[in-house]
């Protein structure tokens, strides 16, 4: 969406502080021996505590509230009663949700508790990615020139982004224009971000992957060569300088 008005930027930071909060609690209230219903449950009522709507579930009948993928699941994963986090694991949780007819999103990678497994360098990167991509984007760049950028730096570390997964508009739904935000250079893509637009940048860093293939139930996403991979996301108005980052709140940089 394009912000137009005073109470549509109100309106947007209100549903980013719904979404921002209840990502920054998830991560805290995430423990060994919980399951990861166990956390969506958590993050439900936090949403429900802010007036807010999961959306995912709400746009397309996802089987919970929140995503919550953990280690060789990249995206989309569905919480469930089965599945018991352990020390080490690499999560990632996505939240997205509806307020008062504004919608926002992000998500955060992270490793929970000791790194036994060594995914920390991962997870740097993908906040640091994250943290240069959000820094160089302003009215007139060229969407695939941040896209570049993010390849660019995922390579100088060693690492792959998953090419059909992308970062998207968002406002008065969940995915809108300007479309897709890819973490390389889509040179078909002539789009230039634009002056009070609201968009959601996300990396997504991978060790070996660079596409996601969706599993038999319908939803999760693993890479199609094997691996792991780190998210983070924010929400952003674009402005002619430094843009507005509406989820900053939710801590994943610190």
């Amino acid at each position: 969406m394009s912000i137009t008005r005073e109470e549509e930027l109100t309106g947007m930071k209100k549903a980013s502080e719904a979404v921002a909060c209840t990502l920054k609690e998830m991560r805290n209230y995430a423990q060994p021996g919980i399951t990861t219903k166990q956390l969506d449950r958590f993050g439900a009522k936090i949403l429900s505590d802010f007036g807010a709507r999961s959306a995912p579930y709400l746009a397309y009948g996802f089987p919970g509230y929140t995503c919550i993928s953990v280690n060789h699941e990249f995206c989309h994963g569905i919480p469930s009663d089965y599945r018991i986090l352990k020390e080490g694991d690499l999560i990632n949780i996505d939240v997205s949700a509806e307020l008062n007819g504004f919608w926002s999103d992000n998500g955060g990678s992270f490793v929970l508790g000791e790194d036994i497994n060594q995914h920390q360098k991962l997870i740097d990167a993908s906040k640091h990615i994250l943290y240069k991509a959000i820094s160089n984007i302003k009215a007139s760049i060229r969407i695939s020139d941040i896209g570049f950028l993010m390849e660019t730096e995922a390579k100088k570390r060693g690492y792959k982004v998953i090419k059909n997964l992308t970062g998207h508009g968002v406002g008065r739904s969940l995915h809108e224009e300007p479309g897709d935000i890819a973490n390389y250079k889509d040179r078909f893509n002539r789009t230039r971000f634009r002056k009070s637009t609201v968009v959601a940048i996300e990396t997504f860093i991978s060790t070996t992957s660079t596409y996601a293939d969706t599993l038999e139930d319908g939803w999760t996403m693993v890479g199609n060569k094997g691996g792991f991979m780190a998210q983070h996301e924010h929400t952003i108005v674009v402005t002619e300088g430094a843009p507005l980052i509406l989820t900053e709140m939710n801590g994943i940089w610190n």
